[in-house]
């Protein structure tokens, strides 16, 4: 019986998320200071996605779980050195970096949106507005401005994941980005040699 040439990988809701938070992401952080009520629909749209996506993690399907990229920091590191020499293992689900990476964009996300509902909050305003109102203008200026360093740091890490995509696509002649639009992977490594996937059915 011959394999599939392709196999479905990411279900409808991890790749709505993605895209979804693309777009949130985006429009928060480009409309901080001209267009505050749409800076915090979309931020709200990031905490609401990032929510969902984390219950996903644990309930969803075998590639969307935490329990299937979530990997041991020495793993990680001996997999992000194989992929500086150009020898890192092809995975149908998400590689111990890549993993790693969107762990570390889940904590940034929760905490920039954390940080952005706090300094709402202690304008008046949101759902913390009665309890952090009464704040000091230096609190809430502090506020403020961690909540814009969280956000500059998840863009570095956006920078990050984006150069890590490029890099795997590169290396394993595959299109990741055509994957996560699709939801569908090649199911068998390539014959010239390439290092076969140890996730392959």
């Amino acid at each position: 019986m011959t394999a599939p040439a392709e196999i479905k990988v990411w279900d409808p809701l991890v790749r709505v998320f993605h895209w979804s938070l693309v777009v949130a992401f985006t429009l928060a952080f480009l409309t901080e200071d001209d267009w505050q009520w749409l800076h915090v629909i979309a931020g709200y749209t990031v905490l609401g996605l990032v929510l969902v996506r984390l219950v996903w993690g644990l309930v969803g399907p075998r590639h969307a779980r935490f329990s299937d990229f979530v990997h041991r920091p020495r793993t990680v590191w001996q997999y992000t050195q194989a992929v500086l020499r150009g020898r890192a293992e092809r995975h149908i689900g998400h590689n111990p970096a890549g993993g790693a990476m969107i762990v570390a964009l889940l904590v940034m996300l929760l905490l920039t949106t954390g940080l952005g509902l706090c300094a709402y909050g202690a304008r008046g305003n949101g759902p913390l507005g009665d309890w952090l109102g009464e704040l000091s203008a230096f609190a809430t200026d502090a506020l403020t401005e961690a909540h814009e360093l969280a956000a500059w740091l998840t863009v570095w890490l956006i920078a990050g994941h984006l150069l890590g995509v490029l890099w795997e696509s590169l290396l394993h002649r595959e299109n990741l980005v055509r994957a996560m639009i699709t939801g569908r992977k090649r199911a068998a490594k390539l014959p010239d040699g390439l290092p076969a996937d140890p996730q392959a059915p």
